[in-house]
């Protein structure tokens, strides 16, 4: 025993002394250079941001070089604040400031002075930085966009924020940080990691050469270029046609769940939140409070479906066993449901699934929800159960895709009637207008565009998400990931049939396209507001969702166009003309091009604009002609309201 334990004590002994040899000389020294050092200067070489290119390989987002003033406020001597005022072009007020703001911050660590110079600007300063003992340039490089759309697919580059800084220690003060879009949701891959120098310096404060002979230095590393999903012509087409409206297009390839377009308007050139200007810029944007350029509606806007859900409806019903493709109802221009309760319907006679898809008939979806309902014993086990159903296809979540930013929307269930009723024993009759996308349900454009994926796909999808490529790795594995819906594939075919035949026979009558088989469902969903404290009916929305060809598709839509009258008046139209542009890459139907393109909905906005501010000058749009109103002799020709 004691042979073992000398030699054990003092293996013991050795060990504890390396590790505490290894704390002095390593753990000690790297805790002493992130300290407030005044022998050591820590000089960063910021790296280049990764590229970003559309699906096809086109560079959209690039990098152009900028410069930062940046100052260290404990080694500020003998500073000539006139000539350097005079040379920046900035009052005396702005340089006290700044500098009491860099003393709060640290006066030992540098701030960033005056961010973004030009080269002009760099050039002039350069000769004389000398001069101004505190203060030196650091190089940085900012976004050159070489497209001038995509702004809410891009998001923006800004300074980091103290909240920002305490909680990350990667980032110091005057680093640049992704906002919105794929710059904040690939932040770490896009922003490549920083070098580090550090800089011995003696007791004059003089620099003397490399901390340890650069043993802690590190090299910068490039960010890593990414390919994004988004075709950018279709963007650019889908932005084109929806200047002077205001809606989301969101347009999804069924098979990988790739999203193909964002479109959200109105929108905005990206290069105005790049450089000096980009504060003041995005203040103006964000303060205009009527048309929202910053509000990507594709991704938060949530509006009452419409007929789109009656898809979902008669699926379920099919699913649920409540009705065959046979199941027949008459219908009366309209259907009612309880004493005193009509819902209108533009159709009339008996309705079966199919025409009863391309007819949108109110009375057959209406009837067909009521019987799922009526199925169960209890409804809120009924709801509970076709609450199950509409969420398997997307709705009601935040599904998981790779943008920062969404909402959820609404799906119904037994709990949000219980709140809503406490005291009251409620019926299908009392929610029967989710039948028609009304009611309680609420959706985003693309939870409408991946159902319409997923339909297209005979029962299933794949979260939709932006990244198509990340250079040396794998995309996230949830975006490859198959989602079953809980609708067995047999039923989807009937509805396919009578989705196809609403191109050639129903709502959407006059929008085909020659030589393309698309499948679509038209829209029209009642819009509230509250003006000066009144809930006020405004002109309803037009909605249109699709899919393209009916066999092996390779395109899903949904389009929303706020205050658009009706589904086949605007959104129907946008919606073929992008499922042409996408499959043939170019346009036959010019006659809808022509309309939708010259069409403005502005003089309908105008109507309840208020007096909140407007920032148009910054907005991408056309001169705007007359908004194209309703003839005398047209009409909703769903008129589900």
């Amino acid at each position: 025993m004691r042979k073992v334990l000398i030699p054990t004590l003092i293996f013991i002994a050795t060990i504890l002394i390396l590790i505490r040899l290894f704390y002095l000389q390593v753990i000690d020294e790297e805790l002493k250079l992130k300290s407030d050092n005044n022998a050591i200067k820590i000089q960063y070489d910021y790296p280049e941001r990764g590229y970003i290119y559309d699906r096809y390989g086109k560079l959209l987002v690039a990098n152009q070089p900028s410069y930062d003033i940046m100052v260290i406020p404990r080694e500020m001597k003998n500073i000539d604040t006139l000539e350097f005022c005079q040379l920046l072009n900035i009052p005396k007020s702005f340089f006290v400031e700044r500098i009491k703001k860099a003393k709060v911050f640290s006066p030992r660590l540098p701030s960033v002075f005056l961010p973004q110079l030009n080269k002009k600007e760099f050039a002039a300063f350069q000769e004389k930085v000398r001069k101004f003992q505190g203060f030196y340039i650091q190089k940085r490089s900012l976004r050159d966009y070489q497209v001038n759309m995509g702004a809410n697919v891009f998001g923006f580059i800004t300074q980091v924020n103290d909240k920002i800084i305490k909680n990350n220690p990667y980032y110091n003060s005057g680093d640049l940080i992704g906002k919105q879009g794929v710059e904040q949701s690939y932040e770490k891959e896009l922003r490549g990691i920083k070098g580090v120098k550090y800089i011995q310096k003696d007791k004059f404060n003089r620099e003397i050469g490399a901390y340890k002979e650069g043993r802690f230095d590190t090299i910068a590393r490039q960010g890593e270029d990414i390919t994004l999903s988004i075709d950018a012509e279709l963007q650019k087409y889908g932005e084109e046609l929806m200047i002077n409206k205001r809606g989301g297009i969101v347009a999804i390839e069924p098979k990988t769940g790739e999203i193909l377009a964002l479109v959200t308007a109105p929108s905005y050139d990206p290069a105005l939140l790049v450089g000096r200007e980009r504060s003041r810029n995005y203040t103006k944007l964000y303060n205009d409070s009527i048309a929202k350029p910053l509000y990507d509606r594709g991704l938060l806007a949530q509006y009452p479906p419409g007929s789109p859900f009656k898809i979902l409806t008669g699926l379920v019903g099919l699913q649920e066993q409540v009705i065959d493709e046979n199941t027949s109802f008459v219908c009366h221009h309209g259907f009612s449901y309880a004493r005193g309760r009509f819902m209108k319907c533009h159709d009339s006679g008996v309705s079966m699934l199919h025409n009863g898809i391309f007819n949108s008939c109110n009375t057959y979806f209406a009837s067909v929800y009521m019987k799922t309902i009526n199925k169960y014993a209890k409804t809120p086990v009924a709801v509970d159960v076709w609450n199950k159903h509409v969420k398997s296809f997307g709705l009601g979540s935040f599904m998981g895709y790779d943008l920062p930013t969404g909402k959820k929307g609404r799906v119904p269930d037994s709990k949000l009637y219980k709140r809503i009723y406490p005291n009251w024993q409620y019926r299908a009759t009392t929610i029967v207008s989710n039948a028609i996308g009304q009611g309680e349900v609420e959706t985003t454009p693309i939870q409408l565009a991946n159902m319409m994926a997923a339909v297209a796909n005979r029962g299933y999808y794949y979260t939709p998400h932006i990244i198509k490529k990340i250079e040396g790795q794998k995309i996230d594995k949830a975006f490859t990931t198959k989602h079953k819906t809980t609708i067995d594939p047999k039923y989807f075919e009937p509805v396919i049939s009578g989705l196809a035949d609403v191109y050639h026979l129903g709502t959407a009558h006059g929008l085909e396209v020659d030589g393309i088989e698309i499948c679509g469902k038209t829209g029209t969903a009642e819009n509230f507001a509250k003006i000066n404290g009144k809930r006020t009916k405004l002109q309803d929305h037009s909605i249109f969702v699709a899919f393209a060809p009916k066999d092996n598709p390779k395109i899903a839509i949904a389009v929303f166009v706020e205050n658009g009258y009706w589904g086949k008046r605007w959104a129907g139209p946008i919606t073929s003309l992008m499922i042409e542009k996408y499959i043939r890459r170019k346009i036959t139907r010019t006659d809808l091009e022509k309309r939708m393109l010259e069409g403005s909905l502005q003089s309908e906005y105008d109507k309840y604009s208020g007096k909140a501010p407007k920032v148009d000058s910054l907005l991408i749009k056309k001169k705007p002609l007359d908004a194209q109103k309703p003839k005398e002799d047209e009409e909703d020709p769903e008129a589900e309201n």
